[in-house]
């Protein structure tokens, strides 16, 4: 009798499982997980002195359907998910998952970046985008609180950006800053006297012209943007994965467009799903795809197989998106410059900023395109700030001749060999496929920005807070290069 009670026990909490798993769909990852383990102890207590152990266990698992995917979880892709969640019609209308390879972040863009933002672009579409992150940034916990949990801290350090030009390019600043404040930047130019009065510590040898941010510049902490966005979007429903995407099922249709030219249309039904450190994968339904993958962004565009046709053709036409690696280094100078100090980009394209109150510093350069290091690892080159980076600061500063590196560490740009700008919105061909990408070096100032670019576009079938037409994927068929002068 103490045996049939105990099995009806157990039936009854089988049913209570059965019912849990119906509902998973509305649960988060972090929440369901906390219901089986209570099922388990609550299974386990009925056969005592013995473990659970299923045959099975796909708590880990992604769903088998999701509106909408999500390949990659960094500032990028989650700033799209806080964006589709927050302007979806009806609370819960839209399920979001987002698959990221790598939930620590110890190789991550984001994590590994000097945390600038700037509105000093020559682009007017680049300063529009990072007015409206700064924006965000100053008022987080509007956007991104959530309920009992304490509020976010950016430390958002408001130094400005101070760009040094040459002779040869004085003139190209002079309507960059024109244009800047037109679109509402408030930054002011100095001459080399000016320059010297202010920051007495810099030499202005070769300097004809420089340009100050006066508001709305300067550097944040990346993490906070990064977790406060995760924490966000976990909050309302959105659902996480690690693991890596490895293969689109899509179908086909053939049509003539208006020059005769025959394209196929390609609609993605299915994104695979391989689980981390296992052989086995899951199959996603789904009717939109973001690609938000970073530097890897190009290989998950050709997995998609963009890119794959006859060259000179649409279907042909790759995304120009690679990983490049770029160096940071920290050092230490006891007669460097004080709290004064700006987020500074040299002539010579050193660029360097003030880190912590000891003296500290953060600083490099990006090589030139015959000393692109290779990506294949993110291992340091200490020589090439001996020989490429040292000689420009302690020219710069002249108390950087005694600087002594202390740290070092390699990120990843997600680097867009056509012009260097983002790519954004959907592409012509692979018709449920959204980029938000191709940044090369300023995605995680602008994420906000394009994350309720890309959102409009999904949930609205065009750009409504910014026009950011000129970063369609088109372009690179066409060959209408957008081009950034103040990239570093």
């Amino acid at each position: 009798m103490a045996m049939l009670r105990g099995l009806l026990r157990l039936r009854l909490l089988c049913g209570l499982l059965g019912r849990e798993l119906s509902t998973r769909r509305r649960s988060s990852t972090l929440d369901w997980a906390g219901k089986m383990s209570e099922i388990k102890k609550k299974i386990q207590s009925v056969l005592p002195g013995g473990a659970w152990n299923p045959l099975y266990d796909t708590s880990h698992l992604p769903p088998e359907h999701s509106d909408v995917v999500i390949v990659g979880g960094g500032v990028l892709g989650l700033s799209v998910a806080y964006w589709l969640k927050k302007l979806e019609k009806q609370r819960g209308a839209i399920q979001v998952l987002v698959v990221e390879r790598d939930h620590t972040y110890s190789r991550a863009s984001t994590g590994l970046s000097v945390g600038g933002i700037r509105q000093q672009f020559s682009l007017p579409v680049n300063v529009q985008l990072s007015l409206f992150s700064v924006d965000f940034l100053r008022n987080i916990n509007d956007y991104l609180a959530v309920v009992d949990d304490p509020p976010l801290d950016p430390r958002f350090n408001p130094s400005g950006y101070l760009l040094l030009a040459s002779e040869k390019g004085a003139a190209i600043m002079e309507n960059n800053v024109k244009m800047q404040r037109q679109e509402g930047a408030k930054v002011c130019l100095m001459s080399p006297e000016q320059l010297r009065n202010k920051f007495p510590w810099i030499n202005t040898e070769g300097v004809a012209l420089a340009s100050y941010g006066l508001e709305g510049e300067g550097w944040f902490d990346p993490w906070s943007l990064l977790w406060g966005l995760r924490r966000k979007v976990q909050s309302m429903g959105v659902l996480f994965c690690q693991g890596e995407v490895t293969r689109f099922v899509s179908s086909s249709n053939r049509m003539e467009t208006t020059n005769g030219e025959e394209v196929t249309l390609k609609r993605i039904h299915e994104v695979h799903v391989k689980m981390d450190h296992s052989l086995e994968y899951q199959p996603v339904e789904c009717a939109i795809v973001i690609n938000a993958a970073g530097a890897w962004s190009g290989q998950v565009a050709e997995l998609a197989g963009i890119g794959k046709g006859p060259p000179g053709t649409l279907q042909g036409t790759k995304l120009p998106v690679e990983p490049r690696k770029r160096y940071v280094y920290l050092w230490h100078s006891p007669e460097g410059p004080g709290l004064e100090t700006p987020f500074i980009a040299d002539t010579s394209g050193v660029y360097f900023r003030r880190e912590g109150l000891g003296n500290n510093y953060l600083g490099g350069r990006s090589p030139t395109e015959e000393e692109e290091p290779d990506p294949g690892n993110l291992e340091v080159d200490h020589d090439f700030f001996q020989d490429r980076v040292w000689p420009q600061l302690a020219q710069r500063v002249p108390a950087f001749e005694n600087l002594k590196v202390r740290r070092a560490w390699a990120g990843y740009y997600d680097y867009n060999t056509f012009d260097q700008n983002g790519v954004v919105g959907p592409h012509p061909l692979v018709v449920n496929m959204y980029f938000a990408t191709g940044f090369s070096g300023h995605g995680l100032q602008q994420a906000p920005a394009v994350g309720r670019a890309v959102a409009e576009m999904v949930l609205e079938g065009h750009f409504q807070t910014i026009n950011l037409s000129p970063f369609l994927f088109s372009r690179f068929y066409l060959g209408e290069k957008v081009q950034e002068r103040n990239i570093f």
